[in-house]
């Protein structure tokens, strides 16, 4: 049996605040600004929206409570990589990091990245999508990608410096938008809310209608599974990446208890801040205006109700702030992986290196590379679109991984175990597995490409099997 104590020269230098900044911080990024317009269309009503946000605040948490058996039991670098080649094979392991090195992550973090720059655009208008820089004649290189390159190397060099440099910009950037989140739902709610508004907003119940113009068009057959899918695809992707503390486990103090602490507490703060912002909105703005904010900036339109004209800057600064700290997370956590499948033979030797102050530099530097690349393409929104199919199909297998272990390694230590076991992990299963097969049925254009990327790893796979062997 495998020793869970980490063999490399990762320092432990993160404690639970630490932890549990990386998991909110790289949990909100945009999303929670955006999404709720996409969401308000599909279903019409502020009852829907807000049960849309509750399931994927209960879906999220299940998850977290689940994971902390498995960090308990795996307390090392790489996360969720290394319980699912521990619960099945390294196959299994090898597509989840492969899925999450050819998507998953650059992809969120080319998305973070162009984020920050289109709501830095609001306060430096020259950094605008439509200015240009670069013009070849098979590729255009405007000023946010290349702002948002920018600052994917930046942070990126930021954290070849070591943990701490790191995780210094993690705690600092994560409290502060943690800060000004509630104090936007607490300025929302003091200085901006109207009874009138909520009261009408709440006319419309519980129903889930297709909103049309001012018209709610009700839903034919089975339609309806189809607007839940699109919906859930906002909140889930808004409500993601909190899994990512568990990749740095290796430079986490008492890992074994630590991780599944910061995975309940992290998930808990961002469920509530969710929650509470979507009320915000239903007390701020009409149906309408949060189904149709200019672009789906919904948190910008509510910024200019509280705040009148500087509404827009004040929540441009608050989203850079947003976007600047979970792209550092995602970055931060998401080398330790390729470096841990390196370790095993199953990516590029070299990957597998320390630097001097402790952190897989070259690991850092081809994530780097890769997700700069994404935001050159101008495909990484369509990337995302086969994010949420792939990452949950990941998710229903780690939890399945807990059964599993449960009766192969039954021995094995368990500081911690799964809170709710065997219905939570059950129930989450289950209600992931009937949204993938939602995905399939009405999302297939993004559903399919997503599992395609999937199985373009299992011959890479065997390349690195084989490589190594010989």
């Amino acid at each position: 049996m495998e020793s869970t104590t980490e063999k490399n020269n990762f320092k432990r230098s993160l404690g639970l605040l630490d932890a549990t900044m990386i998991v909110a911080g790289s949990m909100i990024g945009s999303g929670i600004f955006i999404v709720s317009a996409d969401i308000v269309r599909n279903v019409g009503s502020a009852g829907a929206l807000l049960l849309i946000w509750l399931f994927t605040g209960f879906l999220t948490i299940a998850a977290a409570l689940s994971y902390g058996e498995l960090s308990s039991m795996f307390p090392k670098a790489g996360g969720q990589y290394v319980y699912l080649k521990e619960a099945f094979n390294s196959l299994t392991g090898f597509l989840y990091g492969w899925s999450f090195f050819a998507v998953i992550q650059t992809g969120s973090i080319a998305a973070v990245g162009v984020a920050f720059s289109k709501f830095a655009a609001y306060v430096f208008p020259s950094l605008s999508e439509k200015n240009n820089i670069i013009d070849f004649s098979f590729l255009q290189i405007s000023a946010a990608q290349l702002t948002s390159i920018i600052l994917v190397v930046f942070l990126t060099y930021v954290n070849t410096r070591g943990v701490k440099e790191g995780k210094m910009i993690q705690t600092i950037f994560t409290l502060v938008k943690l800060i000004a989140l509630f104090g936007l739902i607490i300025f929302g709610f003091t200085l901006a809310a109207k009874a009138d508004i909520w009261k009408a907003n709440w006319n419309t119940g519980f129903s889930i209608n297709k909103l049309e113009g001012n018209t709610l068009v009700p839903y034919s057959g089975f339609a309806i599974m189809g607007a839940l899918a699109a919906s859930l695809v906002g909140s889930l992707f808004s409500s993601d990446s909190w899994n990512n503390v568990t990749f740095i486990a290796g430079e986490i103090k008492n890992p074994s208890k630590n991780i599944g602490r910061s995975l309940f507490l992290g998930t808990l703060i961002v469920t509530i801040i969710y929650i509470a912002t979507n009320m915000m909105y239903l007390s701020v703005l009409s149906i309408n205006e949060i189904a149709y904010a200019e672009n789906d900036r919904v948190g910008v339109v509510a910024s200019q109700h509280i705040f009148g004209n500087s509404g827009t800057y004040i929540i441009a600064i608050l989203l850079m702030i947003s976007t600047f700290g979970c792209n550092n997370g995602l970055i931060l956590s998401g080398a330790r992986v390729y470096h841990t499948m390196a370790k095993d033979g199953l990516f590029f030797k070299q990957l597998g290196q320390l630097n001097k102050n402790g952190v897989p530099e070259k690991a850092l530097w081809i994530q780097c590379i890769w997700a700069s690349a994404l935001c050159l393409s101008g495909k990484y929104n369509e990337l995302l679109e086969y994010v949420i199919f792939v990452v949950l199909i990941f998710y229903i297998l780690t939890i399945a991984g807990i059964f599993r272990l449960r009766k192969t390694k039954p021995d094995l230590e368990r500081p911690y175990k799964a809170i709710g076991y065997p219905f939570l992990p059950f129930i989450y299963i289950i209600a992931a597995l009937t949204i993938c097969i939602m995905l399939l049925i009405y999302k297939y254009n993004s559903s399919i490409p997503g599992l395609a990327i999937v199985l373009l790893g299992i011959p890479i796979y065997y390349y690195f099997v084989s490589k190594d062997k010989a």
